[in-house]
C-alpha cells in the first residue's frame, strides 16, 4: 500500500470538511461584509448603476404603466480569476498517519495535517480579500488569467469620487489644511451623486493619528462629548462618531507576496524577479537569503515593470542575493498611511458589491476545494487547494477615498 490509499483523514471528503470547519479570519474585513453567490461561466458579467433607484411616477387611471429598464445603467464583464497552491507531506507524515496502535504518533501527524490545511486555507482567503479590498480602495484589480497573460478590470468609480490633495491642502503639514471641510465635502458628493450616507469609514493607524491630532478636529472635541478622555480610549468610534461617517474601522492589516530572483543583484536597483504581478510602488521589498538563516535586507519599491519582470527599489542591496536561490518578499497594508476610504455598504436596500465563484474543475465545482495527489518516487502527497471567482461592484459612486498627503517613504 503506497500513498494515501486507506487513510481516512485524507479522504477528500473528510478534507474538506475538515478545511470549512476553518472560520475565514475575522481581520479579514472586506470579504465578510459582501455576499457570495455562483455564477454560470467564468465570464462574469454585472450591471453598474449610477446614482439612486428614483421613484415611480403619477400616471392616469386606466392609462398604461410606464416601463423602466431592469438592467442597469450600464454592463462590465471580466474572466474570473484563478488562484490555488499546494504543500508537500512525505512518507513519514504518510506512515504516522496510517502506523496503528500509536496514537501520540498519529495525533502528532494529524496535527501536522489541520496546520497545513488551515494555513492553505486562510492564505487563500487572503487572496479573496485582497481582490475585494483592491477593488473597493483602489477601483481596480490586476491578475493572471489563461497563457499567463495579465488582465486588468477597473470598477468606474468616478474620478471625482477618488481625491488626491494638493500639497497646501495636504492633512499632515498643508498650509490650508481642514481634514473635517474635506470630509464633509466628500459626504456630500456621496449624497448628491448616490443618495447614501457612509456607514462604513477605513483607515490605518497612521492615519487616525493624523486625526486625532488634527487641529480642527481638536477644537470639535473640545466642544463635543468626548472633551473627557474618551478620545485615547476608543479613538476610532470617538473619530467616526465626530466626523458622521459610521463605522470608523481601524485596519492594519498587511499581506504579502513573494518571488524567487531570476539574476543575482548587483549594484544596481533594477532588480529580476520570475513573478512581478502581485508587487506594487510603495511596498517594502525583503531580499531573503535562503540559505543563511535571518539575513535580509529591506528596500522601498520606487517602480514596477510587468512586461519585463523588474522591480526597481530606492537603494541597491548591499549584500549580494543570489538568482535562483534567494527570494523577495513584499509586505504591503491593503489601505496605505495615506488614504481615508468611506463607503456606504447598501444601495436601494442592495448590498453594494458581490463576490462572483465561477466553475472550475473537470467537476465543475465552485468556491474553495481541496484535493490530492499522491506521489510515487519519493513517496508523498500534495494537497492543493483551489478557488475561481471575482469581486463585481454594483454601485460604483457609493465610494469615496480621499489620498491625504504624500507618502514619505519614497
Amino acid at each position: 500500500m503506497k500513498g494515501s490509499q486507506g487513510i481516512p483523514a485524507l479522504q477528500l471528503i473528510v478534507l474538506n470538511k475538515l478545511i470549512s470547519a476553518f472560520v475565514r479570519p475575522p481581520s479579514n474585513f472586506f470579504s465578510n461584509l459582501f455576499p457570495t453567490a455562483q455564477y454560470d461561466s467564468d465570464t462574469i458579467e454585472w450591471e453598474i448603476e449610477y446614482g439612486s433607484g428614483g421613484m415611480t411616477p403619477f400616471v392616469a387611471p386606466g392609462s398604461v404603466a410606464p416601463a423602466i429598464g431592469i438592467d442597469g445603467l450600464g454592463g462590465a464583464s471580466a474572466k474570473a480569476a484563478f488562484w490555488k497552491e499546494k504543500m508537500y507531506f512525505d512518507e513519514e507524515f504518510l506512515n504516522n498517519l496510517r502506523e496503528p496502535g500509536t496514537v501520540a504518533t498519529y495525533n502528532k501527524a494529524e496535527r501536522q495535517l489541520s496546520r497545513g490545511a488551515q494555513k492553505l486555507k486562510y492564505r487563500c482567503d487572503r487572496r479573496r480579500e485582497w481582490m475585494v479590498a483592491k477593488m473597493l480602495i483602489d477601483g481596480a484589480l490586476s491578475y493572471q488569467v489563461s497563457g499567463g497573460l495579465k488582465f486588468s478590470v477597473s470598477y468606474g468609480i468616478p474620478t471625482s469620487h477618488l481625491i488626491t490633495l494638493e500639497d497646501a491642502r495636504n492633512w499632515k503639514d498643508g498650509a490650508s489644511r481642514n481634514a473635517v471641510e474635506d470630509i464633509f465635502d466628500a459626504k456630500q458628493t456621496l449624497a448628491d451623486d448616490a443618495m447614501v450616507k457612509p456607514n462604513y469609514a477605513i483607515c490605518n493607524s497612521q492615519m487616525l493619528k493624523v486625526l486625532l491630532f488634527d487641529t480642527n478636529i481638536q477644537a470639535l472635541l473640545k466642544k463635543s462629548d468626548f472633551g473627557n478622555g474618551d478620545l485615547f480610549t476608543n479613538p476610532a468610534m470617538v473619530i467616526g462618531t465626530l466626523l458622521g461617517v459610521g463605522t470608523l474601522m481601524l485596519y492594519d492589516e498587511l499581506y504579502e507576496v513573494q518571488a524567487w530572483l531570476t539574476t543575482t543583484t548587483a549594484s544596481g536597483t533594477t532588480i529580476y524577479l520570475d513573478d512581478v504581478s502581485d508587487f506594487e510602488v510603495g511596498g517594502k521589498a525583503r531580499f531573503v537569503n535562503m540559505v543563511e538563516y535571518n539575513t535580509y535586507e529591506d528596500e522601498v519599491i520606487t517602480a514596477v515593470d510587468k512586461v519585463n519582470g523588474t522591480i526597481t527599489v530606492g537603494q541597491a542591496p548591499t549584500a549580494t542575493f543570489v538568482g535562483g536561490r534567494d527570494k523577495v518578499i513584499m509586505r504591503k497594508k491593503f489601505i496605505q498611511d495615506n488614504e481615508f476610504l468611506m463607503f456606504a455598504d447598501s444601495q436601494n436596500g442592495t448590498k453594494i458589491a458581490e463576490f462572483m465563484e465561477a466553475p472550475y474543475g473537470n467537476s465543475r465545482r465552485w468556491g474553495f476545494y481541496a484535493d490530492t495527489k499522491d506521489e510515487w518516487d519519493p513517496e508523498g502527497i500534495w494537497l492543493r487547494v483551489q478557488d475561481k471567482g471575482l469581486p463585481v461592484l454594483y454601485y460604483p459612486d457609493t465610494t469615496y477615498k480621499i489620498t491625504a498627503f504624500d507618502l514619505d517613504e519614497y
